[in-house]
């Protein structure tokens, strides 16, 4: 005996507003009888605190009470039976009904490393106290509502940037520090969830040869624990516009396709917050490069420079 929730949109993408639909299709070998067929609607801001990001009393607590957004209970049958084979059952729940009280703010879809935003459909067939209940769980995805987006296109905000040995706040290694660089550019720091980030970066002098350039895309979740705030920064994607040495004087294009599902609106609340950077990485040939290193990969090294800003992402109509 089987049961399963199939969504009716493939990518299982929901507005706040709009009708949750779709079928719960039980595959059975021989009909059954049932008590009830229960649809749960939930929806939760999951926070935790890892070991080190806090105090050693904080980090006792773990896991911290979620803050709930939604629940929604809809009996979607009475008593009856289901026949044998495959049988479909057809639902539809509204999301957000504008009568409801009491709701949370509709935060959108998110997952990170100590936040985490979902929104989850379990249905449940009671049998009665002599048989073990069926039941399925899926998530689905939940994005803002349209009526409170701002039209498209958001003007781009673009930041130049210039990055330089006397830039750098970290050791460098000697060949750096005597010989010099200059690589300068502009990036987008405001940018749609549906849009690419643009930009471009020219490198105008260097010593020491370049082995890569990459941008890195990090996430800054930060958590209230009483009157502490507990902040980590994470690299969610890396992407490279440049492999090995770089020709001075070339302009070279910044183009960078958002994850979804690591991504989401910035979100400043007053218990959590979710932010997100741009960190350009120039690494260079050295000899150190290939000792091993067992360095924070988000920390800063002697034959790399850096520049970071902070990346504002909306969601946009």
């Amino acid at each position: 005996m089987s049961v399963e929730i199939k969504l009716s949109r493939f990518n299982r993408i929901y507005r706040p507003g709009e009708l949750l639909e779709g079928k719960i299709i039980t595959t059975l070998n021989s009909s059954i009888s049932y008590q009830s067929i229960r649809l749960t609607l939930n929806g939760a801001v999951n926070l935790q605190v890892r070991g080190g990001l806090a105090g050693v009393i904080e980090s006792l607590y773990g896991v911290i009470k979620p803050i709930p957004i939604m629940k929604k209970v809809v009996d979607v049958r009475s008593s009856g039976k289901i026949g044998s084979g495959t049988t479909e059952i057809p639902f539809s729940v509204i999301l957000k009904d504008p009568k409801e009280k009491n709701l949370g703010k509709f935060y959108e879809t998110f997952h990170g490393g100590n936040i985490s935003i979902q929104y989850l459909a379990t249905v449940d067939i009671a049998r009665g106290y002599l048989h073990k209940p069926l039941s399925a769980t899926i998530e689905f995805i939940v994005e803002s509502d349209k009526d409170n987006l701002p039209p498209k296109p958001i003007p781009p905000d673009m930041v130049i940037f210039y990055i330089t040995q006397d830039t750098q706040r970290h050791t460098l290694i000697s060949e750096l520090k005597s010989g010099g660089f200059r690589i300068t550019g502009r990036i987008c720091t405001q940018c749609s969830l549906s849009d690419p980030i643009n930009g471009e970066l020219t490198v105008e002098a260097s010593v020491v040869p370049i082995r890569s350039i990459d941008i890195h895309l990090l996430r800054v979740e930060s958590i209230l624990i009483g009157e502490r705030i507990a902040t980590e920064s994470s690299v969610i994607q890396e992407t490279q516009i440049a492999d090995g040495d770089v020709c001075r004087g070339m302009t070279l294009p910044i183009y960078i396709i958002l994850p979804r599902l690591l991504t989401c609106p910035t979100i400043l609340a007053g218990p959590f917050s979710i932010e997100f950077k741009l960190s350009i990485v120039i690494t260079f040939e050295s000899d150190l490069y290939k000792k091993p290193s067992k360095a924070d990969p988000v920390s800063s090294k002697p034959w790399m420079a850096t520049e970071s800003m902070p990346l504002e992402l909306v969601r946009t109509a």
